[in-house]
């Protein structure tokens, strides 16, 4: 454990950042999964609307630096496809 303060507070702001990170890609990969599930069951109406969510969401993500902005540029260019190719 840090001994200095300003190093005690740099650790808690990490965890924060850390948790908050882990919480918003967590949301991303749910929201990836019900997109999958929904082009599964041919339902393309609801997966539209959840590739709209996904894309928002990733968007926001490299904004913030939780993901890199080619990593989410990918991942909606892939989720795109699929749609695409199972309409």
């Amino acid at each position: 454990m840090a001994n200095i303060k300003s190093a005690k507070k740099r650790i808690l702001t990490t965890e924060k950042r850390t948790a908050r990170n882990k919480a918003r890609k967590s949301e991303i990969k749910t929201y990836i999964k019900k997109f999958e599930t929904a082009i599964a069951n041919e339902n393309f109406a609801e997966a539209k609307e959840l590739l709209k969510t996904i894309d928002k969401k990733l968007k926001k993500a490299a904004h913030k630096n939780v993901v890199h902005k080619n990593n989410a540029s990918r991942k909606i260019s892939r989720l795109t496809k699929k749609l695409n190719s199972a309409m």
